[in-house]
């Protein structure tokens, strides 16, 4: 996430100032990404510093409104243009502790399998209850809330084939290996029904 270009984001609608800018980001995006304000403070003073936004003057609280300039505009418009690329995305530690698991003697890896499956199970009826409780003009928030629920649908497809993948690879292995490794790999991977149970 850029917070640098969701304050930009924010300031193209008016002056505002950093709580504000925190308010509205968190708003529309459903609060699924809180933003720290010290955070905030500190990327538009970077902001201001690249051009990008200048100071607009105090209220009678104190507090310091900015305002967009045209350069910061122009860097906006470009971000959205940009697609976002997958070597631009963070690296993905469930993946990295998986491949490393099923490398590691001793690892249950389908115990990880199932402990992260329970988990997402349980994001996703979150998300999608949240979902159910936002009115139809709040689209920003919608939209952010239906991506991260098709991750966690996706999430919970790719630990199913992790799964089958993992007891197709212990088949392979020799008899004298394979009987070592038994009690880590179940005999057959749990139904949709079952997998739900575990999530209630």
């Amino acid at each position: 996430m850029s917070v640098k270009h969701s304050l930009l984001a924010g300031l193209a609608g008016g002056e505002r100032y950093g709580y504000q800018l925190r308010a509205e980001f968190e708003e529309r995006t459903g609060a699924t990404w809180p933003l720290n304000i010290g955070q905030v403070y500190t990327t538009l003073a970077r902001l201001e510093r690249d051009g990008f936004v200048e100071a607009a003057g105090e209220d009678v609280q104190g507090h310091v409104f900015y305002r967009i300039t045209d350069a910061g505009r122009e860097e906006l418009l470009g971000w959205f243009a940009r697609p976002v690329t997958r070597a631009e995305r963070p690296r993905d530690e469930l993946a990295v502790k998986l491949a490393l698991a099923v490398t590691v003697d001793g690892v249950d890896v389908p115990a990880i399998v199932h402990a992260q499956r329970k988990h997402a199970l349980g994001a996703l009826q979150d998300y999608t209850r949240v979902k159910t409780r936002l009115a139809p003009e709040e689209l920003a928030a919608g939209l952010v809330l239906e991506s991260m629920v098709f991750q966690c649908e996706a999430e919970i497809r790719w630990l199913d084939h992790v799964e089958a993948r993992v007891m197709r690879h212990a088949r392979t292995l020799p008899a004298a290996t394979r009987a070592g490794s038994a009690a880590s790999v179940p005999t057959e991977p749990p139904t949709a029904a079952a997998r739900e149970g575990t999530a209630r």
